[in-house]
């Protein structure tokens, strides 16, 4: 569509005027919702773009009418207007031999952009546009706040599309500079980024332990503070079962705003080793995110596989010893995944026992793991069992023995007679 004739007059008698041709450009942009009209006005602000790029007005000139038309594109109110006049400007800014001076003004159109992509739920496009803007550049003075608010701005894009990889990368420079970002707002975003992040990569005790210190925040709602606390729980209820997540649950469990949630229930029985029911468990995962309930390497889900580990170490509160098949049917495995899955907690220090494979059981040993590897093998208690029965045995032994001489101090002709050796 052609530009509105009042646009393109304006333009002409800015173009052919004698001296300087800013100020002119300056008030057409003052101007230009009298003289344009919605139906033409991307093609009048991109006429304008041309006409005062093609004039040759000078740096300064050039940036005093370049701020003036972001300021006018920003007041239209209009994002896919914002998307095509804003990506059309920024190259032509690419294209003229001076463009890092201007590199403020492509910077706040960058973010006029992004926002409008945010707010049309392009969050990919948003980060790609963010991402563009030159904060490392020597030729512009940025303080460590404004890159972390457009950083954190992008993270957060990244992680709208569940893509936690470029997120993180993002929250890696943040680190580096955050402490020295008065600002609370962005503090609290960089945290929960991580938490989310931590909490995409399923490391999930890392991310409870985040969403548990922003729940306690002042900065949040009432109303926030309890989604990121049943968010804490989540987490660490996904965690692999050992002390570290224990230590966690009894910190989540402790906190009196934790009976509030619905998640509470679950966290209990967890906090104090009872096994979980298959309801209570569909019930659960009804509120966790996709990402909480994919699928591991061996087929089964975060969730089936934490409540699988945590049923087991219920179950080692409950038996010294228990059969591999018994111990399947407990945890709703077969013998063999069972067997699979109490060696590898016990390798990995989370579980304190000692396996049978000949016979097919398992000996749990009484107590708290150390979480660190190895130090679930009960090599110190091989033999435990058989001790006390030897024990008991030999006590009796004793006891008979003690028996038999009474009986020949005060009758020996009796125990002549009877005893048989």
């Amino acid at each position: 569509m052609a530009p509105n004739p009042k646009v393109t007059e304006a333009l002409s008698r800015a173009a052919s005027a004698a001296g300087e041709k800013g100020p002119l450009y300056e008030q057409l942009l003052a101007e230009i919702k009298t003289l344009s009209s919605p139906a033409s006005a991307t093609d009048d602000l991109n006429a304008v773009v041309d006409s005062f790029f093609g004039q040759g007005l000078g740096v300064v000139a050039t940036r005093s009418v370049l701020n003036a038309f972001v300021a006018t594109l920003k007041g239209l109110k209009n994002e896919d207007m914002w998307i095509e006049v804003g990506n059309r400007t920024l190259e032509m800014l690419s294209a003229q031999p001076s463009s890092s001076s201007f590199l403020d003004a492509g910077a706040t159109l960058r973010e006029l952009i992004a926002t409008a992509h945010e707010n049309n739920e392009d969050f990919l496009d948003a980060a790609k546009t963010l991402a563009d803007i030159p904060l490392d550049s020597s030729q512009r003075k940025i303080t460590d706040e404004e890159k972390a608010r457009t950083w954190v701005r992008i993270v957060r894009n990244y992680l709208e599309v569940d893509d936690s990889t470029a997120a993180e990368m993002y929250i890696n420079k943040l680190k580096n500079i955050m402490h020295n970002v008065p600002d609370q707002d962005l503090t609290l975003h960089f945290k929960l980024s991580q938490a989310r992040i931590q909490d995409a990569k399923r490391d999930f005790l890392s991310a409870s332990q985040r969403y548990h210190e922003i729940s306690i925040s002042p900065a949040i709602s009432e109303e926030e503070r309890l989604h990121t606390l049943s968010m804490a729980v989540k987490c660490a209820v996904l965690a692999p079962a050992g002390p570290m997540r224990s230590r966690t649950l009894g910190r989540l469990y402790k906190d009196e705003r934790s009976v509030q949630l619905d998640e509470f229930g679950i966290l209990e029985k967890m906090f104090l080793d009872r096994l979980l029911s298959p309801e209570e468990v569909d019930k659960f995962a009804e509120g966790l995110q996709p990402h909480q309930l994919a699928t591991t390497s061996d087929g089964s889900t975060v969730l089936a596989k934490a409540v699988v580990e945590h049923n087991l170490l219920g179950a080692s509160r409950l038996y010294s010893n228990i059969l591999f098949e018994a111990l399947g049917v407990l945890l709703g495995l077969d013998a063999d995944k069972a067997e699979e899955t109490t060696a590898r907690m016990i390798e990995q220090g989370r579980l304190v026992g000692r396996m049978d494979q000949l016979d097919g059981i398992v000996w749990f040993e009484g107590g708290e793991a150390s979480g660190e590897r190895g130090s679930g093998r009960a090599e110190v208690i091989v033999g435990k069992e058989m001790r006390k029965w030897d024990a008991n045995v030999e006590s009796l032994a004793e006891e008979v023995e003690n028996v038999t001489n009474a009986l020949q101090k005060e009758f020996p002709e009796f125990v002549a007679a009877n005893l048989a050796v």
